[in-house]
């Protein structure tokens, strides 16, 4: 989404729920998030996992080293080792290589993602082995740009919604999921504002 659908869904949101527009004139509007489509956005989506964004930019820099041509059948080339010796844990080097060979054989086609609907999208991420719910929603919001998106499975999206809400007790996924639900069809732009809430709410 850019600058512009950002800050028309969530004026209609704003119309719809006090505290987001409390929050909004706060914080004002979030900016955008794009990733490119496709297999080194995937693959860059294992390699954040439970780690710092800068630990995995840097780890992303060795793997372009190894990878000038970020494709599939490139990393199924690699020596044994090398994504290990690029600082890919054991078990996310399983995952990349299992990304891949799902890719190079025919059983997941990325370029396919685009016109599914958003079901059926994160259901083919899902299938792949070390992506969860929460990897697959990401995917989607920031790749495929689909506008309806709430990843509850996040931490810090939650403790936004829980201090927006002004609720006292931590909300689980199911809870934060049900708070939202009136947000549909802009929960997308609503994640993005509840990130930005996170960082930049008054205390």
């Amino acid at each position: 989404m850019d600058d512009s659908k950002i800050k028309r869904h969530l004026d209609a949101l704003a119309k719809l729920d006090p505290e987001l527009r409390r929050g909004l004139k706060q914080v004002h509007y979030p900016a955008p998030r794009i990733r490119k489509q496709g297999f080194e956005t995937l693959l860059s989506t294992i390699v954040a996992q439970q780690i710092s964004t800068e630990a995995a930019a840097a780890i992303m820099r060795r793997v372009h080293v190894l990878l000038p041509v970020m494709e599939a059948e490139e990393v199924l080339r690699l020596p044994v080792g090398a994504l290990r010796a690029a600082g890919l844990s054991a078990r996310k080097v399983e995952y990349v290589e299992a990304l891949a060979r799902a890719i190079v054989d025919n059983h997941f086609d990325v370029t396919q993602l685009p016109g599914m609907d958003d079901q059926a999208a994160i259901t083919s991420i899902t299938s792949l082995k070390g992506f969860g719910t929460w990897s697959a929603e990401i995917y989607l919001m920031f790749s495929l740009q689909r506008s309806d998106i709430f990843p509850a499975g996040d931490l810090a999206l939650r403790i936004a919604l829980q201090k927006l809400k002004g609720i006292e007790e931590p909300l689980n996924h199911i809870q934060a999921r049900e708070l939202v639900e009136p947000w549909s069809p802009y929960r997308s732009a609503g994640s993005l504002f509840l990130w930005h809430y996170y960082r930049g709410a008054p205390t």
